[in-house]
């Protein structure tokens, strides 16, 4: 009531008061009854307003009070009784105070005094980070959220068990899209007769069906070629598990009926867009063909992708339709051109100094200027080597130039081929990349993900032995008014050589063709040797570097140069050739520090071990039994470590990008 009363002193009604006097002090001056009788009805109405007034502030008040009191006791519920934990701790993470419920979560009687994390070591990261305020962490089999106040040193526990739970379920319930394709059916079946065929789809759609039959797949059979599966993310992450085992079934069966099958499959996943899915699954079996087939491929709308697969080298095709019809699509480039530049990898080898050789005789047999793109100053001693003879015994020397050069000629009318590589990181000078509209790839390695952006004519196939094989096959196609030269026929052919290590690893019959068609052409096999050949010096680095070997594991020997010595990159890779020969050696890999800076890695392998993968793993390609990489990486000691890791993922089968 004293509340009111001096809240009345300020109260509009005192000045209303004030001024009813004034005006019945002003009437009564002109008639006192009429002044005496507006005072009485106004003091009246003063009085009435009064009241009311005070009713109603004690009313308001009793309301508030009321109010204060309840949201005091809910307050307190919520603290106490409602399920959600909270913990207050102190600056040594010992626990202040704790909620009824957390006792309970922890079937304690009390938790203060304890270490905050005896709930969870997982809560550690979350009070250490400056950053994180949030985390999902496990107590007594339960997920909990942790929302994490450090300015109070709060945290806030919510059980989010049956949420994640849910979530899981979601996720293992999306659809998973997968196109299987049989890599060599067309090939294989070109010459049976229908009974023959017929057998061979029978035993081919069996051990499908079979497959999917086991793991609760839905798949039906599109093409003669082609299978269409549809599985969730939960079968799928059961398939991951077992390698998919699926690719070793169907080789090694139809082997047992000498039919020698391969399997291969793009996977979709990741999103809930069936259009999108089957968009992820085309793309990714895209991918594993440019791989040479016999892979799995599994990819997420973000681009990420997860390898299995890959053991065996990709089959070489029979036919040799392919390679006319790209001779043809790239003859009809050159003319449309005005000048062909063509560009290898940095530090080129003689596979793909001897493809850009081809190419730009492919540009010459079509009366079309072309270039030859080249880092001078990176050019090894075998490549030097034919560069002087070319220099000396040719008048095509002066279409030799470097990337300034190129780019100073460039029109937009100018096509760009690269040889001998597929990744924009790794061509000689991307900047012509960026400056040309028509770019034209020819390559031999097994597809990555890093690919050079919207080129007009892809030529890759992993089957062939080197990048120079496909250039020979392509120039049996070109006009015949301009012959090779005995040079360039010897490129071609040291580029053939060397990548088959003198026609020992990854020879196919189409190989020898090739061969035979550059020595019709004049091609000199002494000239080869003598351009091959190494002097005394290298021969002793390399033994130096032998004698390091190490074996990191049954039949997978390493071997690595000094930390303060550089290595050229050709005589990293030699001595990693040069270790498979050695007894028992199934996989070879030589670290070492590049002249670039980095350290390099070669790898080798007779086939049992995919090299491709490790090297993959670490930011590199090739193929199955001849791969690199490099690493920005200090130390070799370093370089091996990381070897190391990413050999483990490959035997425990953990293959991603």
């Amino acid at each position: 009531m004293d509340t009111y009363r001096k809240r009345l002193i300020r109260h509009p009604l005192m000045y209303l008061t004030v001024i009813g006097l004034i005006g019945a002090t002003i009437i009564s001056i002109w008639n006192i009854w009429f002044g005496l009788a507006y005072l009485l009805f106004y003091s009246i109405a003063v009085i009435y307003a009064w009241k009311i007034e005070k009713i109603t502030f004690i009313n308001t008040e009793k309301h508030i009070e009321s109010l204060s009191f309840r949201m005091k006791k809910v307050g307190s519920e919520a603290l106490l009784e409602m399920p959600i934990g909270i913990l207050l701790i102190n600056d040594k993470y010992i626990i202040e105070w704790a909620n009824p419920y957390m006792s309970q979560v922890m079937d304690e009687e009390s938790l203060i005094g304890e270490e905050m994390f005896i709930l969870s070591e997982e809560l550690y990261e979350l009070t250490k980070s400056d950053d994180k305020r949030e985390q999902t962490v496990t107590i007594n089999d339960r997920k909990y959220k942790v929302v994490y106040k450090q300015e109070e040193k709060l945290l806030y526990f919510f059980d989010v068990t049956e949420q994640l739970k849910i979530e899981s379920q979601y996720y293992a319930d999306r659809t998973v899209l997968a196109i299987l394709f049989i890599d060599n059916y067309d090939e294989l079946t070109q010459g049976m007769d229908d009974q023959s065929r017929s057998l061979t789809n029978t035993i081919v759609t069996s051990i499908i069906n079979d497959w999917a039959s086991e793991h609760g797949i839905f798949a039906k059979r599109i093409n003669s070629d082609r299978f269409l599966a549809i599985l969730n993310e939960k079968i799928l992450s059961e398939l991951e598990k077992k390698k998919f085992s699926i690719l070793d079934d169907i080789r090694e069966k139809t082997a047992q009926k000498n039919l020698s099958l391969t399997l291969s499959i793009g996977v979709g996943a990741g999103s809930s867009s069936l259009i999108k899915l089957g968009e992820l699954a085309q793309s990714s079996l895209d991918l594993v063909l440019g791989r040479g087939g016999d892979q799995v491929a599994i990819k997420q709308p973000n681009g990420k992708l997860r390898f299995y697969g890959g053991k065996t080298n990709p089959v070489e095709k029979r036919t040799r339709v392919r390679a006319r019809v790209i001779s043809h699509a790239l003859q009809d480039l050159i003319i449309e051109s005005d000048q062909v530049f063509i560009m290898g990898h940095k530090h080129p080898d003689m596979d793909s100094i001897g493809a850009a050789i081809g190419v730009r005789k492919m540009a010459q047999k079509n009366k079309v200027k072309g270039y030859i793109v080249l880092n001078f100053d990176e050019l090894n001693g075998s490549v030097n080597r034919l560069m002087g003879n070319i220099e000396k015994n040719s008048d095509f020397y002066k279409y030799f130039i470097s990337p300034d050069e190129a780019l100073a000629l460039m029109t937009e009318k100018s096509l760009v081929a690269i040889v001998d590589t597929h990744k924009p990181s790794l061509v000689a000078d991307d900047r012509l990349l960026k400056r040309s509209d028509k770019i034209v790839v020819i390559d031999h390695h097994r597809r990555g993900e890093e690919f050079i952006k919207n080129p007009t004519l892809v030529y890759m196939e992993p089957y062939a032995s080197s990048t120079a094989e496909l250039v020979t096959e392509l120039l049996e196609y070109q006009p015949e008014d301009e012959k090779l030269s005995k040079l360039e026929a010897t490129a071609l052919l040291a580029g053939i050589i060397v990548d088959t290590k003198s026609f020992t690893l990854r020879t196919g019959a189409r190989t020898f063709e090739a061969a035979s068609y550059l020595r019709t052409n004049g091609a000199d096999t002494v000239l080869v040797q003598q351009l091959l050949k190494e002097d005394i010096d290298t021969y002793i680095e390399r033994s130096k570097i032998i004698q390091t070997v190490e074996f990191l594991y049954p039949g997978i020997a390493v071997a690595h140069g000094q930390d303060n010595k550089i290595y050229d990159s050709v005589l990293i890779a030699q001595t990693a050739d040069i270790l498979l020969t050695v007894k028992d050696v199934s996989a070879s890999f030589v670290v070492a520090h590049r002249p670039d800076g980095l350290i390099g890695i070669s790898a080798r392998s007779l086939g049992d071990f995919n090299v491709q993968l490790v090297m993959e793993k670490l930011g590199g390609g090739g193929h199955l039994t001849n791969a690199a990489c490099q690493l920005n990486v200090d130390t070799i000691e370093h370089a091996i470590s990381l070897l190391n890791n990413a050999i483990i993922d490959i035997l425990e089968g953990r293959n991603e990008e």
